[in-house]
């Protein structure tokens, strides 16, 4: 029985692989939580709607999904930054955990290969640690 309310906040930038990164969570939390699903349009976007999922006091986690894939400018060190801090920033500032789903890779290749069906793909990852940090916190009380 579903015992969790998780909210997937989910980039639809490189949506080949975050639809990938989507099923793999979704599979980890089936029986285990009730699922939201919330789109944004990319990496950059994901920590504020995070923000707004925690301090709705609806969920007790949310799994941030993304993909980020290094190009030749510098705009890939500033999307990976501003979503890895802001994420960790949501859920330190809000108490609500939120678990890191977002790729960061070279290549399309690395973000296939890391969005596979099953128990090696990484939003399958970060949905596992949802469940884990919110039964921790709960538990924590």
């Amino acid at each position: 029985m579903a015992d969790l309310r998780i909210a997937i906040v989910a980039s639809r930038f490189n949506a080949e692989i975050t639809e990938r990164l989507i099923a793999g969570a979704e599979e980890a939390l089936r029986g285990l939580a009730e699922v939201a699903l919330f789109y944004v349009p990319g990496a950059f976007e994901i920590p504020l709607a995070a923000k707004r999922a925690a301090v709705s006091g609806r969920f007790d986690a949310i799994v941030a999904i993304g993909c980020v894939i290094r190009g030749e400018t510098a705009h890939f060190e500033y999307i990976s930054h501003v979503a890895s801090t802001g994420i960790a920033q949501v859920g330190l500032e809000t108490g609500v955990p939120v678990t890191f789903g977002v790729l960061t890779v070279d290549t399309d290749e690395q973000a296939m290969a890391r969005s596979v069906p099953g128990g090696d793909n990484k939003g399958y990852h970060a949905a596992q640690a949802a469940v884990e940090m919110a039964r921790i916190v709960k538990g924590l009380g």
